[in-house]
């Protein structure tokens, strides 16, 4: 991808593709409202001392380009199941990372550990698609949402019952997730507008996360020595992603990160 703010370029795109769902809306919040199981997102990683970990399928990223060529993720996400995962984050975004919803939905009836709807979600009717395909959480980018929009999505979402990860980058937008009083939290150590990465990013927001709320480090995480510096901060929660994927034996791999 070239441009200087790629969140931008992202989000322009995910505007248009969910206009097209607008249509659909009344019945996609119709099949929301009837949805009354979910696997506890939450609380299946919400373990104060003890190492958790969502662990991503995906099959490409616009930093990465193509990470699996044979991508299956239900096979990947059986085995992070294996390897002692507590939820598994699916890549829906068709445009810039090769995923769709049906991903998802595969990947939540095949395993028994909650499923996180990875996205651009920038308007209802994606949070009710994601509420009525299976989704046990999804996720909102401050960065992506005005301060109407976030509160609306992530009232919303509560008030159908899933979990909502709200993702940060910074101080202004960790400001901005505890204003709406979100109990799960994002650091993304990837700045979504240069996408470079640093582990500092969860060294510098992670004490302002209320002892309450879920606090997970997002983005860089591939050794025992990562995993360390990142609980030395009070965050025990990751999402690890790509370092999995192209592990040959990712059940192990996850294994060997939560030690």
């Amino acid at each position: 991808m070239k441009g200087s703010d790629r969140l931008a370029q992202i989000i322009a795109t995910k505007r248009k593709e969910a206009m097209a769902l607008e249509p659909k809306k009344p019945e996609l919040r119709r099949l929301a409202l009837q949805r009354n199981e979910y696997r506890g997102f939450r609380s299946s990683l919400y373990k104060p001392g003890t190492v958790t970990v969502i662990a991503e399928c995906k099959a490409a990223s616009p930093t990465a380009g193509t990470i699996a060529e044979k991508y299956d993720p239900v096979a990947q996400a059986r085995l992070y199941e294996k390897g002692g995962a507590g939820a598994i984050s699916v890549l829906t975004d068709r445009e810039y990372f090769r995923g769709c919803l049906d991903d998802m939905q595969k990947v939540r009836a095949s395993v028994g550990i909650p499923v996180l709807r990875k996205d651009f979600i920038v308007t209802e009717a994606q949070v009710y698609e994601s509420v009525a395909a299976g989704a046990d959480a999804f996720l909102l980018i401050v960065a992506a949402l005005e301060d109407a929009e976030l509160k609306a999505l992530y009232d919303l979402g509560k008030t159908l019952g899933a979990d909502v990860l709200v993702e940060v980058h910074d101080m202004a937008e960790m400001d901005r997730a505890l204003e709406i009083e979100a109990d799960i939290i994002g650091i993304n150590n990837r700045n979504l507008h240069t996408f470079e990465v640093d582990l500092k990013t969860t060294e510098e927001l992670a004490p302002e996360i209320p002892a309450d709320c879920l606090g997970i480090s997002e983005s860089g995480i591939r050794t025992r020595e990562d995993v360390r510096f990142v609980t030395a901060q009070g965050i025990h929660c990751l999402l690890v992603g790509e370092s999995l994927m192209k592990n040959e034996d990712p059940a192990a791999a996850l294994k060997g990160l939560k030690g």
